[in-house]
């Protein structure tokens, strides 16, 4: 193992040890190592960090922005211990990221994305139960992907119809309550998983065909599938998930649906968007408010709530 490769692994376990989960860094850092190994380099400097950016072209600029960054932070706590070391100045390649705009779905594609995956092939009899029930939940929660495969069975109450998401993107726990017909399919999902895999190896909700939790990677592959096959996204050479709406867009409608019916409603919406950004484990309400300029609909609704308002009214 060389020197870089070793300071790598105590850097990451050093993080970890105050609290940080580093899925994204690590994948980062192993690339860049295993780059700098290839190339014959023992130690970071702004020279290797830029042929290795240029070997990332099939990512976006704002990522491969943020990927030099994680590097960065590498090379100053690197810098230390070898003052071989050269730390790059920060945004040596600058990006800016601009945010996509949602896709909304319908009622119609949620149903065909959810009984569409109730079918795929299936060795053992589960995977289809398994991801169908995995994106109706999200699709009736807005749950980021990821905190929907993180759940465990202790994290779910049916009784209470309360869910608790505690490996958060930002290490927030919170609760999530849900519809009662939402707990009697997840009762029903559990009953079947339970029944064909009676001694999981996880005590993950959502399981693989081989008793272990699905990763993300084969939910982004099966979502993409099952949305080709209904029309969704468009089969793209070289783009094994093709082109189109994403599994996290699924949340953005929840987002969307929920403010346009508060508008029409005739509900306070400013004072309402806390609750939501607290269900949807926003740190920011900024990050809620966005939707407000993303979605043409929604910008129209607040447009015509704020010319409605009576001038005593106004700010």
């Amino acid at each position: 193992m060389s020197d870089l490769r070793k300071a790598m692994e105590q850097y990451l376990a050093t993080r970890r040890s105050l609290g940080f989960q580093l899925r994204q860094p690590e994948a980062t850092l192993r690339k860049f190592v295993a780059f700098a190994e290839a190339q014959g380099v023992v130690f970071i400097t702004v020279d290797l960090m830029l042929r290795w950016a240029k070997t990332l072209s099939n990512v976006q600029p704002s990522t491969r922005a943020d990927w030099l960054a994680m590097v960065r932070r590498f090379a100053l706590w690197r810098s230390t211990a070898d003052p071989r070391t050269e730390v790059p100045p920060e945004n040596l390649l600058p990006a800016r990221y601009h945010r996509k705009p949602p896709y909304i779905y319908t009622d119609e594609e949620i149903e065909r994305l959810v009984h569409t995956a109730a079918d795929l092939p299936s060795s053992g009899g589960l995977r289809g139960s398994t991801y169908s029930t995995f994106f109706g939940l999200i699709a009736v929660t807005g749950m980021r992907m990821s905190e929907a495969l993180a759940l465990d069975r202790d994290d779910v109450d049916l009784e209470q119809g309360v869910l608790t998401i505690q490996r958060t993107k930002f290490g927030q726990s919170r609760l999530v309550p849900v519809h009662s017909s939402t707990c009697t399919a997840l009762q029903r999902y559990a009953e079947r998983r339970d029944r064909l895999l009676p001694n999981p190896a996880t005590p993950a909700i959502f399981l693989a065909e081989h008793g272990t939790r699905i990763t993300k990677w084969s939910a982004a592959y099966t979502f993409a599938k099952v949305s080709q096959r209904i029309g969704l996204r468009t089969p793209v050479r070289g783009r094994r998930h093709g082109w189109g709406p994403r599994v996290h867009d699924i949340r953005h409608r929840f987002a969307v649906r929920t403010l346009i019916d508060w508008y029409r409603a005739g509900l306070d919406v400013e004072r309402e968007v806390p609750k939501l950004a607290t269900f949807l484990g926003h740190v920011h309400v900024n990050d809620t408010y966005w939707y407000l300029e993303a979605v043409p609909e929604l910008l129209q609704l607040a447009t015509d709530r704020l010319r409605d308002r009576r001038p005593e009214e106004l700010p």
